[in-house]
């Protein structure tokens, strides 16, 4: 008895243990993923309304090369109101976007692909999913209730150049006979007669160079072919074309077909381009078919890693996650900065990740927006920096009647902390011990309270008005034969009346700036003071901005484009609020976004565009900015208030976007005469 016991446990032990291995897991989302975005179906799904995005969507598909027969984009077989998952990763030489979605009509999804697939192109049948390529370098795969697009790009990796002393002296070997070969080309040397033979030689060579930049250099290439035939016929060049190299292959420069034979693509050219771009096609096919294996081979869901989803907000729209460090560290722009002896200083700045979440709400948009540094060190002082002290003087020049402000409180003490601690935290390298020295000597060179009396980080500017304003211009004209002429125009352009305001506790240093500007003998025809008032003027005011006054009172450095604009002006029960939130973060802003179009009204010229000022004008809204420290991060929030009858803030885009292109429609129809 005790033996069939034990026999039982160790089967059941075996089989689990079998299981166990085969057991299908969630596929882990690529570790060099820099992108990942949730779409939230559920929500988004309800904020759509298909009667009308259908007939736009329609509209911009008659457009495309390969003309869809599909007409309702809301019974695709895709299940809208999932969760959809996008990401993106890449590398030296591969740069993939995945988008998964919830197929809930295997049927009519397949009729959708069949409607979108390029005609003739067969679907290929694997052993769990089926998948075509819609272009080269797109894909879709799909089975009963899952499907994935996948977008891949591929391209050769740049071979990376190694800068030690054998390089440096090839370089200054190179750089050596260089200046030999331009030496001697200033020898004088008798004319040696021209040697067709030797011309064709040196055209086929530089069509061998050419080639290595395929795609461009085409119709460069059939040109040279042009040169070549005609010289092996007639053993020179056409009398009109002397200068082969300035030749367009135009008719009137080189003799009629019936003289010579057009010049034909070269085959072996097209051969080596076909051949390019099939090996393109295998390579990016193989990585799709890998990742499809590899997703329909595992339960279907995927495992996103907890440090991506940390700010996200089950109610948003959307969600967001950058690698922004990845982003500007990887790849060639990271390879390049580290060439540089500072490189280390600026992996450091952007060593950061970014999240952000989403909302189409009923009458705005709300994007948020939080930043952390991968360093919680760095992030501690980077969030001490948004610590600052109010400034009420500064706020009371926001208006009501104004375009639009941006108020700064900041801590300026801290920006040196941050700079030190960017500058500190690098890796061991040629030049750490000597970065070090540098450091503390700034810290006891520099004196930082003393710098930051100067400009202890209040500010503000506040758009007040555009106004419009005739200037001169040179223009160039050209007669028949292509003779340059110059003409003098005006034209109207929008200038703004604006003020830009800081905080100081050294009253006394900006005075000295100023004086000496209006004092300098060479600085003195554009400089001068009337009064408190310092102001500069362009004696030819045919610039943007002709005058601007600068004025220091009450702890204010003040820089202004009028006089007006330094005496207070009476806040609204409006304006009182926006002065009092200003106060409540280190960065805030507002800005009338109809306003600044209803300012820019002379930059609207043609009918077509004076239509689309006037649907901005009607239907732009207004846009608010705030940015504060939350938790271990950065956040700013930023909200756009619409002002149409769209649904809500989703569709109000959709709105948007359709009466502009019925606009460009009718523009590009012929007018009756």
């Amino acid at each position: 008895m005790k033996s069939l016991f034990l026999k039982t446990q160790t089967i059941i032990f075996v089989l689990f243990s079998f299981m166990s291995a085969f057991a299908q897991k969630s596929m882990q989302l690529p570790t060099d993923a820099v992108f990942y975005m949730e779409i939230n179906g559920k929500q988004l799904n309800q904020k759509i309304n298909w009667e009308k995005l259908n007939p736009l969507l329609h509209e911009l598909n008659k457009k495309s090369k390969e003309k869809s027969s599909w007409t309702d984009y809301s019974k695709t077989g895709i299940k809208y109101d999932a969760i959809q998952y996008h990401y993106a990763s890449f590398n030296d030489s591969i740069q993939t976007y995945t988008t998964h979605f919830i197929v809930d009509n295997k049927e009519k999804f397949q009729e959708f692909i069949n409607s979108a697939k390029k005609k003739g192109l067969e679907i290929s049948i694997k052993k769990n999913y089926s998948y075509v390529d819609f272009d080269d370098n797109m894909f879709v795969a799909w089975n009963d209730n899952r499907a994935v697009l996948s977008m891949v790009n591929y391209h050769k990796p740049f071979k990376a150049i190694d800068w030690d002393a054998e390089a440096d002296s090839a370089v200054a070997a190179v750089a050596d006979s260089a200046a030999v070969v331009v030496d001697s080309a200033y020898a004088i040397e008798p004319e040696k007669p021209f040697d067709y033979k030797e011309e064709i030689i040196s055209l086929k060579e530089e069509i061998k160079y050419l080639k290595d930049n395929i795609r461009e250099n085409n119709k460069e290439i059939t040109r040279i072919q042009k040169d070549i035939k005609y010289l092996e016929k007639n053993h020179k060049y056409p009398k009109e074309n002397v200068d082969t190299q300035h030749s367009d292959g135009q008719e009137e420069v080189y003799p009629h077909e019936e003289e010579y034979a057009e010049a034909e693509v070269d085959t072996a050219y097209q051969k080596e381009l076909d051949s390019m771009n099939i090996e393109n096609f295998k390579i990016v096919k193989k990585i799709a078919e890998n990742h499809f294996d590899q997703y329909f081979s595992s339960n279907l869901e995927i495992e996103v890693p907890k440090a991506m989803l940390a700010f996200r907000d089950p109610n948003s729209d959307a969600y967001v996650y950058t690698d922004y460090g990845r982003m500007m560290n990887d790849g060639i722009y990271g390879k390049m900065m580290r060439r540089f002896q500072f490189g280390q200083f600026f992996k450091n700045a952007y060593d950061s990740n970014s999240y952000y979440n989403l909302y189409f709400d009923k009458d705005k948009v709300k994007l948020v927006n939080n930043y952390q540094h991968k360093n919680p060190g760095i992030q501690k002082t980077i969030s001490s920096v948004y610590k600052g002290r109010k400034n009420k003087k500064l706020a009371e020049l926001i208006n009501e009647k104004s375009i639009g402000y941006y108020v700064m409180n900041l801590n300026g003490a801290k920006t040196f902390d941050m700079m030190y601690d960017l500058l500190q935290d690098t890796e061991d390298g040629e030049y750490k011990k000597e970065m070090e020295l540098v450091m503390e000597t700034m810290k006891i060179v520099l004196d930082e309270e003393a710098i930051t009396k100067i400009a202890p980080g209040n500010g503000i500017f506040v758009l007040n008005e555009l106004k419009s304003k005739k200037v001169d211009y040179t223009d160039y004209e050209y007669d028949d034969d292509y003779n340059e002429k110059e003409v003098k125009k005006t034209k109207d352009v929008a200038v703004p009346n604006f003020t830009f305001a800081f905080a100081t506790e050294n009253e006394g240093y900006w005075n000295r700036i100023f004086n000496v500007l209006s004092t300098n003998k060479h600085l003195a025809k554009k400089f001068s003071k009337n009064g408190n008032i310092y102001s500069f003027k362009d004696e030819k005011g045919d610039g943007y901005m002709d005058q601007l006054y600068f004025v220091v009172k009450d702890g204010i450095v003040y820089l202004t484009s009028a006089t007006e604009n330094l005496i207070p002006q009476g806040q609204s029960d409006i304006s009182k609020q926006w002065a009092k939130d200003s106060s409540k973060y280190p960065l805030s802003g507002r800005l009338d976004v109809q306003k600044l179009i209803i300012g820019l009204e002379k930059e609207f010229k043609t009918p077509s565009e004076r239509k689309t000022l006037d649907l901005f004008r009607k239907n732009v809204g207004e846009m608010y900015y705030k940015t504060e420290v939350k938790g271990e991060s950065v956040e700013t929030e930023i909200d756009y208030n619409i002002k149409n009858s769209s649904e809500n803030s989703l569709m109000y885009f959709f709105d948007l976007f359709d009466e502009i292109f019925k606009i460009k429609e009718e523009d590009k129809k012929p007018q009756i005469l």
